[in-house]
């Protein structure tokens, strides 16, 4: 099983943070990675099944939310190049938001666990975006 993980804190109280984060169709505090988020379906961005496409390549669904554990879970279901369907399966991201009490601010991972012939690949693939994902909802907050 493959694994990516990355992390960062944010200097924001953990409300704000998930406001702006747990929204499955709207990234609009990220212009750097998310060019695109087209929601799919009738679901709401908040209900269990609710389905994006992120930069016309990466289809995904939302799994779990959990507002009162500042989490969510999804699965990227395809996706371009050592994401996509056929390369890679059961791909589970996870958002989780923890509060850092000295300071009011905010502590975001954002991991996955996936199966793939080539974990590497996929980790080498993935934890870029994340990291990028994350330096855009810090800089939101700055």
């Amino acid at each position: 099983m493959g694994k990516c993980y990355n992390s960062t804190v944010i200097d924001a109280p953990i409300e704000r943070v998930w406001q702006t984060i747990k929204n499955f169709h709207d990234l609009s505090w990220d212009s750097a990675v998310v060019t695109s988020t087209d929601k799919v379906g009738s679901k709401n961005s908040d209900e269990i099944g609710a389905q994006r496409v992120l930069n016309n390549a990466f289809h995904e669904t939302l799994l779990s939310i959990d507002n009162s554990q500042f989490n969510f879970t999804y699965s990227i279901d395809d996706g371009p190049g050592p994401v996509a369907k056929d390369a890679v399966q059961n791909y589970i991201g996870k958002v989780k938001l923890s509060p850092v009490t000295d300071s009011n601010s905010t502590f975001v991972e954002w991991s996955s666990s996936f199966d793939s012939t080539d974990p590497d690949e996929v980790a080498d693939f993935c934890n870029p975006i994340y990291a990028g994902l994350l330096a855009s909802l810090k800089l939101h907050f700055s």
